[in-house]
């Protein structure tokens, strides 16, 4: 679900949360730490592992050894990023985003 540039994290993560498959623990970068986001995935029966923002007053409990699990999927995204189409999302249809980003993956990954 591509998102304008201006548009935080946290806003489309309800979205993206309705279509989480089971799972028991959930890793998510600052962007999506927010209460809404947390009560959501929780009401699922999934623990949020999400590290607190700066600015947040209570601090909420985050493992940083789980967390480094979440590294092969930014490894996943910085190589599809090498792809100046799908960095600069020169695609005005999300389709077709879609499509750019299926062939930098089979390229990547596949070929």
């Amino acid at each position: 679900m591509p998102t304008g540039g201006q548009v935080a994290d946290c806003t489309a993560g309800g979205e993206l949360l309705k279509r989480l498959p089971d799972t028991r623990i959930l890793h998510a970068d600052k962007g999506y730490d927010s209460d809404a986001i947390r009560r959501q995935v929780e009401a699922s029966g999934t623990m949020p592992n999400i590290p607190p923002k700066a600015n947040r007053r209570w601090k909420n409990c985050f493992s940083p050894v789980l967390y480094r699990d979440r590294n092969a999927v930014e490894r996943m995204f910085c190589r599809l990023k090498d792809f100046r189409r799908v960095a600069t999302r020169y695609d005005r249809l999300a389709v077709n985003f879609l499509a750019a980003v299926c062939i930098a993956a089979t390229v990547s990954y596949w070929l």
